[in-house]
């Protein structure tokens, strides 16, 4: 092929060899990335004003993506402008004022534009040898972490999509650190015939600490320590459990329940586990960003202590999906539990970094530049004043819930959650009165939440997390859920006067 390829010049797709020898050039790389940015900005300066749920039907969304199996490629610029058609409709308000209805973080403009650069780059972040860059933006950004986080210097970190990755990394970790206590080699014998080990979770554990478990061959048969009713973990029920075994054992906590946004007592955990020689893990996905605001240090306190921790970096971080970190005291078990060797890949030599041997991919995302990027955008003080703001958000938001007849905020609003009920009657009277005000929201498309069961009730659960929040979006979430549950309560009043 006699063309050159320059910066102004891509391919299109061809129905042959001789297609492809033909101009090469349609739409350069440099105006593509600029359709596409033109594309992002247009949806970032509207996401504040449009329905946070979107209306399409799945069926219409899968229309517009749909058609027969492409056999000659298409203009590039024409593609990108069809991805943005398709898409568009079927986008949540996720980055936008508007959304509460999961943990998920704005996607700040500065991770994004990092982002952006890391898909030009076009770097596997699996060996140094493969992205010395990349290599050493995750070395500096997991140092930057553990200062902001208070956590020990010389733990280990790994990049990985989230924290459901995350407890995956930490628990193999665990797994095999526990093993090799009583003379049991994991990376060498598997575990088959491996003695048991047993592991203890709140009973309001995370679904995806649950999913990581069985993952890792635990199955569900892990021991279920009650909880008080803001889900905090009895730390006496625990010693009592350890005290009734002997052997490898994992204790899993967490900082940051989904529902109440409570914090189990870490500290008395840890000195449980450390007589019994169990494995103290902390699923942190959000919670543990408590630790850079020093008003909640009595909330946080003891986190320090455990043996590894899993947290998010796409809650409050505010990265782009996805963004995740696993987080070893102990950095050699955390690489034996990892590592991946192979003759055609080089070892690290004097002063380089081998992130890969951290996480289970080999090919991997360069997460690290988004990560150092966002760090240094925010700084130790941005993140805090970002958590901060959020959680007396919520305990704003909280405050006028509970001056409405039949409101009732059933948390105690220590961070960013608040769970709420509607009605005055029995359980299940005020969980149809919830459901009901749930769906009237939802339909409203004023603001996104979302419902969730806790203990008996079924609950309306606001998460304030979002970036750019502030106290007017607050005052706007507060007046669409009490808009929708009193026209609720105004239906249920007239169809119970036509009833009597």
């Amino acid at each position: 092929m006699s063309a050159r390829l320059n910066p102004d010049e891509w391919f299109t797709g061809g129905a042959s060899v001789g297609d492809l020898q033909r101009t090469l050039a349609t739409a350069g790389h440099r105006r593509l990335f600029q359709r596409a940015i033109e594309h992002a900005s247009a949806f970032r300066d509207r996401v504040a004003d449009r329905p946070p749920r979107p209306l399409i039907s799945a069926a219409e969304l899968q229309a517009r993506f749909d058609g027969p199996t492409p056999e000659v490629g298409e203009e590039p610029l024409a593609v990108i402008d069809a991805l943005n058609s398709a898409a568009e409709p079927g986008l949540a308000g996720c980055t936008g004022p508007r959304f509460f209805g999961w943990v998920i973080g704005a996607s700040q403009p500065v991770g994004v534009a990092a982002d952006m650069l890391t898909s030009a780059w076009g770097q596997n972040a699996g060996a140094y040898a493969c992205s010395p860059a990349a290599a050493m933006a995750e070395k500096i950004a997991a140092r930057w972490l553990l200062d902001m986080l208070r956590l020990p210097a010389d733990s280990s970190v790994g990049f990985v999509t989230g924290a459901t990755m995350a407890s995956c990394v930490c628990l193999a970790a665990a797994r095999n650190a526990v093993l090799a206590q009583v003379g049991w080699d994991v990376e060498a014998d598997g575990l088959q015939g491996a003695p048991p080990v047993r592991v203890f979770v709140g009973e309001d554990a995370h679904v995806t600490v649950h999913a990581a478990l069985r993952y890792l061959g635990f199955g569900s048969r892990a021991v279920r320590i009650p909880a008080d009713t803001q889900g905090r973990m009895d730390a006496p029920a625990l010693r009592a459990a350890l005290d009734q075994g002997s052997g490898p054992a994992i204790v899993i906590a967490q900082a940051g329940q989904m529902n109440t946004g409570e914090f189990d007592p870490v500290a008395d955990l840890a000195r449980t586990c450390r007589r019994h020689g169990a494995w103290l893990h902390v699923d942190g996905a959000f919670g543990l960003w408590a630790r850079t605001v020093p008003e909640l240090a009595e909330l946080t306190a003891g986190l320090e202590e455990a043996s590894s921790w899993s947290v998010d970096g796409h809650k409050w971080l505010q990265l782009p999906y996805d963004s995740g970190f696993a987080i070893v005291r102990d950095a050699a078990a955390h690489r034996r539990a990892m590592s991946i060797t192979a003759s055609y890949l080089p070892p690290a030599g004097e002063g380089e970094y081998e992130p890969g041997q951290l996480v289970p991919e080999l090919s991997r995302r360069a997460r690290g530049f988004a990560v150092w990027a966002q760090l240094r955008a925010l700084g130790r003080h941005g993140i805090a004043d970002l958590v901060r703001r959020h959680c007396a958000l919520a305990r704003r938001v909280a405050r006028r819930l509970a001056t409405e007849p039949g409101v009732t905020v059933l948390n105690a609003v220590p961070l960013n959650q608040v769970i709420v009920t509607f009605g005055t009657g029995t359980v299940e009277e005020c969980n149809t009165l919830t459901q009901a005000t749930v769906a009237q929201l939802q339909d409203d498309n004023i603001c996104l939440a979302g419902g969730a069961q806790w203990r008996r009730h079924f609950v309306l659960r606001l998460s304030l997390i979002a970036g750019p929040l502030l106290e007017a979006d607050a005052d706007r979430l507060t007046s669409a859920v009490l808009a929708a549950w009193r026209r609720v309560r105004s239906h249920a009043r007239r169809r119970q006067a036509v009833v009597v």
